[in-house]
């Protein structure tokens, strides 16, 4: 535990504190009203956007946790050395301070929105801690419990609309999220052997080959599982439209473009900013979802 240096810290760092440009992780929520083709409907988008706000405050909390706890190995990162906490700017103190009253506006938030959205929030809590305590240290387990994270935001979004998950949605989250969790571990696991940091205890189950094998396994079943869930009786009945595999070439182009990403530039350290940044993976995302919103709405 360190003192507070700057105890006057700017509203810029403790924005960043919160890790905000994170919140893009939570539009999960919206996507079982989205593929349910009721998005447009405001009894489902505005409890939609409640529970995005929920577990929005819910994230914050568990990232700065997870940052007090990561100080040392955040200070070895060449880009997380410059997070509030490791580089002085924000104290433990008065991290955790926050930390803790964005759990409880998280946790009153999610009350208020029913028992089935308490129950899920409180085990995205759970779940986090556990990974913040330990689980993040395990190989594989560690990944896995981001992607269930992953899972955890669709069913918030169930919860609060009533709309009834498809195994497929349930499926194709939980592979996205793994594959972009490796992706991210790759990007550790090539730091470590440019300086020799370790940036976190659980690269040592890992290695650039047996991730590169992964990613493209990974890839393979995003890609099969999409095709398949595209031309299945069920959602093609369900969505009203027998040419939902029309919009699979550009999950084919956005699994290539990140794997390019990873594979030859290098740049997979945050997800959230090639979504922010990537000129080619923001407009393949918008023709998805305009090629989607014009099949089913």
């Amino acid at each position: 535990m360190q003192p507070d240096k700057h105890p006057g810290a700017s509203i810029r760092e403790y924005l960043r504190l919160l890790r905000v440009s994170q919140y893009s992780k939570n539009l999960f929520i919206f996507m079982p009203a989205f593929f349910a083709g009721q998005i447009t409907q405001a009894e489902k988008l505005l409890p939609t956007l409640a529970a995005f706000i929920t577990f929005s405050l819910t994230a914050s909390s568990m990232y700065i946790i997870n940052d007090c706890m990561d100080i040392g190995y955040d200070r070895e990162h060449p880009l997380k050395s410059q997070r509030p906490i490791a580089s002085g700017k924000i104290g433990i103190k008065a991290a955790l301070t926050l930390a803790a009253l964005m759990l409880l506006c998280g946790l009153a938030a999610s009350y208020l929105l029913g028992t089935a959205a308490l129950t899920i929030v409180i085990t995205y809590a759970v779940l986090n801690l556990l990974y913040s305590g330990g689980l993040k240290h395990s190989p594989i387990i560690d990944v896995t419990v981001i992607a269930l994270g992953f899972n955890l935001r669709i069913f918030m979004g169930s919860a609060v609309t009533g709309i009834e998950l498809t195994e497929w949605i349930v499926v194709m989250t939980f592979l996205l999220a793994f594959f972009l969790a490796l992706a991210k571990r790759r990007d550790d696991v090539l730091i470590f052997e440019k300086t020799g940091k370790i940036m976190r205890k659980s690269i040592d189950g890992y290695n650039s080959r047996f991730l590169d094998t992964s990613l493209a396994i990974m890839a393979a079943i995003i890609i099969v599982a999409y095709l398949m869930y595209s031309v299945s009786p069920e959602v093609t009945a369900r969505m009203g439209s027998h040419k939902l595999y029309m919009t699979a070439v550009f999950v084919v182009l956005g699994v290539l473009r990140y794997l390019q990403l990873t594979l030859v530039e290098e740049k997979s350290g945050s997800p959230t900013q090639v979504l922010l940044k990537d000129r080619f993976t923001q407009i393949n995302l918008i023709c998805w979802v305009a090629a989607f919103w014009l099949l089913i709405y």
